[in-house]
């Protein structure tokens, strides 16, 4: 299974009053939407799940994709490792699966995973991580793989 975990890009600071929710992306963060979204289409299947926070800035990071994304209460600010990785049927769905969501949960499930330890890793606003887990024939234990990590910065 790839699990694809998507930051959603640069967001408006909270104007007064506002709800963290409603931030919307910035120019920049539109930008940085556009550029990682074409890069994902070039190599994501046409299979892959694609699933986001209800959170503005990640709808609006997942627009340019031009897929259906469902939006899913457990990716908001403040989830949890358990609650995404239940969301994206972590290791056993069937398909890929991308998810646009949040700092710290998307660091902390990188932590999770792949390192086994409690502090959260930094995840740069619009990147993208992408794992693999699989089970090979013969083999006693399953793999996990860091597939790709890019920045919008970089495209």
């Amino acid at each position: 299974m790839d699990l694809i975990l998507w930051r959603h890009a640069e967001a408006a600071p909270a104007r007064e009053g506002q709800a963290d929710e409603d931030r919307p992306l910035t120019s920049k963060g539109e930008r940085q939407a556009q550029r990682m979204a074409d890069w994902l289409n070039r190599r994501i299947a046409q299979s892959t799940k694609v699933i986001a926070s209800p959170a503005l800035r990640c709808q609006q990071t997942v627009a340019p994709l031009g897929r259906s994304a469902k939006r899913v209460a457990a990716l908001a600010p403040g989830g949890t490792v358990e609650g995404l990785l239940a969301a994206a049927k972590w290791p056993d769905a069937s398909e890929p699966v991308l998810v646009v969501g949040h700092q710290p949960t998307l660091g902390e499930v990188l932590s999770h995973l792949l390192g086994g330890r409690e502090p959260s890793w930094a995840i740069k606003k619009g990147a993208v991580w992408w794992l693999r887990w699989r089970e090979r024939e013969g083999e006693d234990e399953p793999q996990l793989t860091v597939v790709a990590v890019q920045s919008p910065d970089l495209l």
